[in-house]
């Protein structure tokens, strides 16, 4: 059995170690937020916060993850009749095209700025380099990320969003 926290919610689970994190948190526990992109850690599609951390849950087994607190796209949300600053300048900035890389791109932006709420672009940049964006959306992005902070310097929940999973 193991054991994870994802979204706040505990979960125990009946799966091979070895399973990859993204596998487990589609199949088994239907959050398909988190998109299968090249299944070798390359396009960010697949991230997700384990302890508040940007990680590829396409090469994270579960046993790599057993007792830690994880966040899906799924929990980005304040709450289902809220969105994340995040969310809502990727909206306000017209960023999704095809939105596949979405989740993963909004979940590295949401990382970034729990560490870094006033970041350059040289910041986000570097933040969002192992992100692809298929599109192209790229300047979107980055608008999106400074509008978002924009927010986030008045409201410090934001930053605990983030660092309050390893509380959770």
């Amino acid at each position: 059995m193991t054991v994870i926290t994802v979204n706040g919610t505990e979960q125990k689970l009946q799966v091979d170690p070895s399973t990859p994190l993204l596998w487990v948190l589609r199949e088994q526990l239907q959050l398909t937020g988190t998109k299968f992109g090249c299944g070798i850690a390359q396009c960010g599609a697949c991230t997700v916060h384990i302890n508040g951390v940007s990680m590829r849950s396409c090469i994270t087994p579960v046993s790599a993850v057993a007792g830690q607190n994880i966040s899906t796209i799924e929990g980005l949300a304040p709450s289902a009749d809220e969105l994340h600053p995040l969310q809502q300048a990727w909206i306000d900035e017209q960023v999704p095209q095809c939105g596949y890389c979405q989740s993963g791109q909004l979940m590295s932006a949401a990382a970034l700025l729990a560490t870094n709420p006033s970041p350059s672009d040289a910041d986000i940049d570097e933040a969002m380099s192992g992100n692809i964006c298929r599109c192209g959306m790229y300047s979107r992005i980055r608008k999106a990320i400074k509008t978002a902070a924009g927010v986030q310097q008045f409201d410090p929940a934001l930053v605990d969003f983030v660092q309050g999973v390893n509380n959770g």
